[in-house]
């Protein structure tokens, strides 16, 4: 017994130092964790249990028979993160570059698998130079397996990946179906062809970094939604990420209870808005003073920054927030900022997250660009997110909310559940200027009658009254008690059921 119990300890050493201690160093000294150390900083002190320590590949070409490894190159298991149940897989670098070989991917299918069936979420450390070439077809074989779990599972458990180092080629996809991306800067990457294939085919000469780094992903491409400045920084941000979700569709999201009242006022919003309609103000000062404790977690803040999306707590409760900001392209809604919050509306719908929408909005971006982009199915694609989501859905208009992207932004005639308006807000086809250029074409030689005709326009239907009127406004309340309408309206809704007509899927704008 005693043998035993010795060799399952030397293989358990063996299998902890990876690729040996050479190559350990070598991470440490690129400012990179190895996998273990990462998964020892994402869950709960003691909690982790790891799973197929001793997997070994099955390959035998290329010499590979005579170098195996135990773990091959992933740790998976599972552990508490903040209390609540998690799975993870950690790619390891130092054994074999972190490359996927056949049982890899199986290593990782399991936990996707077992994460499924108890209903907890998985969380995904990449770190891999990609397909191990030595295995050929196997390996990609492995890659699909993996993407195949990811789509079962979308929807059903959050999905979290964490790029920790390099993932290229097919590898980025199983990322990319997950529901968030983060990065880590200077050391991540991910894109699907390198920079020296981009080389040859294309000629153009690009860095690693510059083609697909944390900061190109996260301004450029909208690929990732934040990017940390090391391994440390990312993991703690993903285990305070961790606690606005719920571990699975069938649960509500975890109530955090707050010492911040939910009647409290809050009278500097009064003079948020300038009384220049044309005037910016940063829609952000707003999200801040309503949620609990004013803290707001921000996703892809440095990508289409005219929508601002991500999750706050009202009265202990995880919500969605999706904001229009006029700070930024005076809050118009274009193509990456329409993909951008349709996206995020549709994860808050698949996992029961209510989604507080604060709207001011003059309208689409015009112009050829967009036009010739497709901002017409890529607008839809937000309109359909809106249109779909069953969840409690509260709407404040702070200002404009002009021509069809007022219809768009979570409107009364989308199923919104209760919608709000600020008394300066104002609802129309279009601002009261373009209207009466258009409407009274005949005065455009006499600015004195056009003046007065925008005047009598801004009257009759700049201002929320004529929504309300029809009962496309629920009520027109005070700036100052915003946060106290909307967290009496999520007491009110916390038991709301809605079902949409039965169908295989619909067919969104992609």
């Amino acid at each position: 017994m005693h043998d035993i119990q010795q060799m399952l300890e030397e293989k358990r050493a063996l299998a902890r130092l990876g690729g040996g201690q050479k190559r350990i160093d070598a991470q440490h000294a690129k400012g990179k964790l190895t996998a273990r150390e990462r998964l020892e900083l994402l869950f709960d002190e003691g909690t982790f249990e790891e799973w197929d320590m001793f997997v070994e590949h099955r390959c035998v070409d290329f010499g590979m028979s005579d170098n195996k490894i135990p773990g091959d190159g992933v740790v998976i298991g599972y552990g508490m993160i903040n209390g609540r149940l998690a799975f993870a897989y950690s790619q390891d670098f130092t054994v074999f570059g972190g490359a996927l070989s056949e049982t890899h991917a199986e290593k990782i299918c399991k936990i996707m698998d077992q994460a499924m069936k108890v209903g907890a979420p998985v969380v995904g450390l990449n770190d891999s130079g990609g397909a191990r070439i030595q295995e050929g077809v196997a390996s990609l074989g492995g890659y699909a397996d993996v993407f195949q779990k990811n789509v079962l599972a979308s929807g059903v458990i959050p999905q979290i990946s964490l790029i920790m180092g390099p993932c290229a080629g097919g590898a980025v996809y199983s990322p990319s179906m997950t529901d968030f991306i983060f990065m880590v800067k200077d050391s991540s990457y991910m894109f699907v062809t390198g920079p020296e294939v981009v080389k040859t085919v294309t000629h153009e000469e690009v860095t690693a970094e510059e083609l697909g780094g944390a900061l190109t992903h996260t301004t450029k491409s909208g690929v990732a939604d934040l990017a940390f400045e090391n391994d440390v920084e990312a993991l703690l941000m993903l285990r305070r990420f961790f606690n606005y979700l719920p571990l699975n569709n069938r649960e509500k999201p975890p109530v955090r209870p707050s010492g911040d009242p939910g009647n409290r006022l809050d009278h500097s919003l009064d003079t948020l808005v300038p009384d220049n309609p044309n005037k910016p103000y940063d829609i952000k000062e707003l999200i801040v003073k309503v949620v609990d404790d004013g803290e707001f977690f921000e996703l892809q803040p440095d990508y289409a920054a005219n929508i601002v999306i991500g999750f706050g707590r009202m009265e202990g409760q995880t919500v969605g927030v999706v904001a229009n900001n006029p700070l930024v392209l005076a809050g118009c809604l274009d193509i990456k900022s329409s993909i951008k919050a349709a996206r995020f509306v549709r994860f808050c719908d698949a996992f029961s997250i209510p989604v507080v929408t604060f709207v001011d909005v003059p309208g689409f971006m015009p112009g050829t660009s967009q036009e010739y982009g497709g901002i017409i199915k890529h607008g839809a694609k937000l309109l359909y997110a809106y249109a779909e989501c069953t969840v409690p859905k509260i709407t404040v208009i702070t200002r404009k909310a002009y021509g069809g992207a007022y219809d768009v932004m979570a409107s009364k005639h989308l199923r919104g559940d209760v919608n709000f308006a600020w008394p300066n807000a104002e609802i129309a086809v279009m601002g009261a200027k373009g209207a009466v250029e258009i409407i009274f074409r005949e005065d455009k030689g006499d600015p004195a009658k056009l003046a007065a005709r925008e005047a009598e326009y801004k009257a009759r239907f700049a201002n929320p009254f004529v929504a309300g009127a029809r009962g496309f406004i629920d009520d027109v309340i005070q700036p100052h008690e915003t946060r106290k309408r909307i967290c009496r309206s999520l007491k009110m809704l916390k038991d709301k059921k809605l079902e949409n007509p039965w169908r295989k899927h619909g067919n969104i704008p992609l």
